[in-house]
């Protein structure tokens, strides 16, 4: 798929399918967040491929959001691996975990798998859920799989601020 249609038709799925997603598709995904950039290249990301309906059944009981889909990403970063930035007052990890995120829905889109990002719950609950280790930070869960009979994006999804209104040249 051309990436302009990628990124103009990709939309937040509410409602998932019980199909399951083929293995090939979910690689092709986490594949594309392995090559993102990251700072220094630390690359101190780490995602969780969650599909068992144990966990699942875990993230549902922290989240109303996975809305039926049958994997969820836990993305998140080692906070004992970041860079910080000059100043001392933010390091890497949110933002590259941002960026590994974002390439995997964009590579998900592309690869005809319907996704949300989820930010929608306690990111210390979510890592105790889950078991997550102590020096991991859940940034996002990434819904994964496709979208249910008469799902499609909310209705303000196309309304988008004019550049002028977000954009400034200096």
């Amino acid at each position: 798929m051309e990436f302009k249609e990628v990124v103009k038709n990709r939309y937040s799925c509410k409602k998932y399918s019980a199909r399951m997603l083929e293995a090939a598709k979910l690689e092709a995904i986490l594949e594309a967040g392995r090559l993102a950039p990251t700072a220094k290249n630390l690359q101190e990301q780490h995602v969780y491929v969650v599909q068992s309906e144990e966990i699942l059944a875990k993230i549902d009981g922290v989240t109303p959001c996975r809305y039926g889909a049958p994997v969820v990403l836990v993305v998140a970063f080692d906070k004992n691996n970041v860079f910080t930035y000059p100043g001392g007052k933010r390091d890497s990890g949110v933002e590259d975990a941002t960026i590994v995120a974002t390439h995997m829905i964009l590579a998900a889109a592309d690869e005809g798998v319907d996704s949300c990002w989820i930010n929608f719950f306690d990111p210390d609950k979510m890592a105790e859920a889950i078991g997550l280790p102590e020096n991991e930070e859940i940034l996002m869960l990434l819904d994964l799989g496709y979208a249910a009979e008469g799902a499609g994006p909310l209705p303000n999804h196309s309304s988008r601020k004019p550049l002028a209104e977000t954009v400034s040249y200096l």
